[in-house]
């Protein structure tokens, strides 16, 4: 199963569901988009030349990305987005709504103080969870019909 995990940059979720499905043995491989947050943002004017606008900058940066995060949706069997505490993550809502579009399996991550503002967007998911763990227990019970416990 192909997975990939789009959203917040700054804590270990990923770590922590790729370490939990690798504990149960689960057959899946992961993707994500670049989580250097320094390389995300210039990866454009590194390869395609400076600008001297920050918007043609974000411009350049934003366009290659995007190569990267539709091919790794596309290819996906399943998208979990995590929304995190400290920062407004518009390309993780940006991801979900365009795996949605995709008719793609979409697991939304994210605590209760987002519930409201995320409301829409967890409409439009199979799944909505609280913690990686729950990520791993819901991959463990689509690949073998295991629950918990």
């Amino acid at each position: 199963m192909e997975v990939y995990l789009s959203g917040e940059i700054h804590t270990d979720w990923r770590d922590q569901i790729v370490r939990g499905a690798a504990a149960k043995g689960l057959d899946v491989t992961f993707t994500s988009p670049v989580t250097d947050h320094d390389a995300s943002d210039d990866c454009g004017v590194a390869i395609m030349g400076a600008e001297d606008q920050k918007f043609w900058h974000d411009h350049k940066g934003a366009k290659l990305n995007a190569i990267r995060t539709r091919a790794a949706i596309a290819a996906a069997d399943v998208v979990v987005v995590r929304f995190g505490e400290k920062y407004r993550q518009w390309n993780a809502a940006f991801d979900a709504g365009y795996a949605a579009a995709l008719g793609k399996s979409l697991v939304i991550m994210h605590g209760a103080d987002h519930q409201h503002a995320l409301k829409e967007v967890d409409a439009a998911a199979l799944a909505v969870t609280e913690t990686p763990e729950q990520v791993v227990q819901i991959l463990d019970y689509v690949l073998n019909g295991a629950l918990p416990g």
